[in-house]
């Protein structure tokens, strides 16, 4: 079936999924381990690596979670 009026199927879409190297920069920006990053978003170590890898796309609304959960780490 055509699902491409799907927001996790269009790139175009505000509610697009992130990209890897976003949510591997959020995670670095607060100082936090993969694992500790997985912890927080209710999400095993795994999938965090294939997060950031490109190979499994990360839901827009735990995209939107982390970026209010998830502050900068204080210099």
């Amino acid at each position: 079936p055509d699902m491409s009026n799907h927001p996790n199927r269009s790139r175009h879409s505000s509610s697009a999924n992130p990209p890897p190297e976003s949510i591997k920069a959020l995670r670095e920006a607060a100082g936090l381990s993969q694992t500790a990053f997985g912890v927080a978003m209710h999400s095993g170590l795994r999938t965090v690596q294939d997060w950031e890898a490109g190979e499994r796309r990360m839901h827009p609304g735990l995209w939107e979670l982390a970026t209010i959960k998830i502050k900068p780490a204080k210099a």
